[in-house]
């Protein structure tokens, strides 16, 4: 009876047993991804590991009514609680048993499970237009990845994953203590956040790695295509194709990053970026990438970011860039705000820089900088979109798994601010070009 009860718990345990999630890029910010990664608790089970983090925090946007939404464009949108606001951000918790080192036939698994207010706008950014602060929910669940990760001894090793796991794109991830900063930047919140499908990795040798695959299309478990209510004839099943190459230099202290999607018909990205147009009013729509596109379309995006570490900083300083350049093309049907119509013409075009900078000044204290630009305009004649931010981050290791971090973040660019669904009785917005601040803290354990 003893044997059975310790069998039992023993298969429980396994059961129950998460790792950390590493949704980034190999190489994304690496030096405050350490943090989180290298924390674990394994189980009676060897080789599954459980890991995670506690995430929560204030913050406190100077636009906006009290009962409202600051509608800061582009920021995303458990940023965007207008006066103060407490937060929890996630409660981050994921199951793994990776692949070993050995260069055989081998098989694993992960799954990765967020809950909170993160949770709640990744499963649709582009709701943030229309949540007020009370709508503000930390109880959504939201499966980030969940795949088999298989190992074919061709060549170096071959590696695929199968099932649902997070973009290859971006500099930035959906683990905020992973990134340099507390909120997530303007590119980030226009490219895709997961996949369902098949991706392929292989590396060459220690300074090139390549991937390859075929998804569904972006933040979706069905295809890509979005809808085909007005051009049911045209809409057809799409799939998307994903390509990367990294290039790391000798020494490891540098590497970029080389990163393509293209979608064979719209896809749904629901970026949180939808912006009004230059007259102030809710009846155009001109989002930056498809977002509610029905039709014979197609989006592309390349995406370039690298980090380097100066070996005369002795690990102390990290500089890196992200860019961005994507487009959508072909006839569609782009449903506009009121409801009232559709466009006939589904092109955009967005392209977007930003410049990071850290510096470890001591093992408890370190500084984050963040500057970035994002240009969108669309075919409609809707006027352009030009957003800034920059954000600074001050960090603080204050003990074993802890860390604190305190943020200031500036956004501007023309009709970035929108003090639409404050409450007041009216759906008509009143517009500026900022600028908005914000402030805000953040605290997290790791596990």
């Amino acid at each position: 009876m003893i044997k059975n009860i310790t069998a039992i718990l023993g298969v429980l345990a396994a059961v129950t047993s998460l790792s950390l999630a590493d949704s980034a890029p190999e190489a994304s910010a690496q030096d405050t991804k350490k943090m989180v990664q290298n924390n674990f608790v394994e189980t009676a089970q060897k080789g599954i590991k459980l890991s995670g983090y506690v995430d929560a925090g204030y913050s406190y946007n100077f636009t906006g009514a009290a009962n409202g939404t600051s509608d800061v464009t582009g920021r995303f949108g458990s940023d965007t609680a207008a006066k103060g606001d407490f937060n929890l951000y996630a409660v981050k918790i994921a199951l793994e048993k990776a692949l070993t080192s050995e260069n055989k036939a081998q098989a694993g698994f992960r799954t990765d499970v967020m809950i909170g207010e993160d949770a709640n706008y990744f499963i649709n950014r582009d709701s943030v237009s229309t949540l007020e602060n009370d709508q503000q929910n930390s109880n959504q669940l939201f499966l980030e990845q969940a795949y088999v990760s298989i190992r074919a001894p061709v060549g170096n090793g071959w590696d695929f994953k199968v099932g649902k796991f997070v973009s290859i794109l971006g500099y930035e991830v959906m683990e905020r203590p992973a990134n340099m900063n507390t909120t997530f930047g303007l590119l980030f919140n226009v490219m895709p956040l997961y996949y369902t499908g098949v991706l392929s990795s292989y590396k060459f040798d220690d300074y090139l790695d390549a991937k390859l695959g075929v998804v569904n299309g972006s933040n979706s478990d069905n295809n890509t295509t979005t809808g085909s209510e007005l051009y049911g004839s045209s809409a057809s099943d799409g799939c998307a194709v994903l390509a990367a190459l990294n290039v790391t230099a000798p020494g490891g202290n540098a590497n970029w990053s080389n990163n393509f999607q293209y979608s064979s018909n719209s896809d749904n990205n629901t970026a949180e970026t939808a912006s009004f147009n230059q007259s102030g009013d809710l009846s155009s729509n001109p989002s930056l990438a498809l977002n509610g596109n029905d039709g014979s379309a197609y989006y592309m995006v390349y995406n370039s970011w690298g980090n380097w570490a100066p070996k005369f900083a002795n690990d102390k300083l990290l500089l890196a860039f992200n860019t961005l350049l994507q487009f959508t093309g072909g006839s569609g049907g782009q449903a506009q705000a009121s409801g009232t119509g559709y466009s006939d013409n589904a092109n955009s075009t967005e392209w977007g820089i930003g410049a990071y900078a850290k510096y470890q000044f001591n093992d408890w204290f370190s500084l984050a900088s963040r500057g970035e630009y994002l240009q969108a305009y669309n075919g409609q004649g809707d006027g352009d979109t030009n957003l800034w931010e920059y954000t600074i981050t001050a960090g603080f290791n204050v003990i074993d798994n802890l860390l604190i971090r305190a943020e200031y973040r500036l956004d501007w660019g023309n009709n970035s601010v929108n003090n639409a669904f404050t409450g007041e009785g009216t759906n008509v917005p009143s517009s500026s070009s900022g600028p908005a601040h914000y402030a805000g803290a953040e605290v997290v354990y790791s596990f």
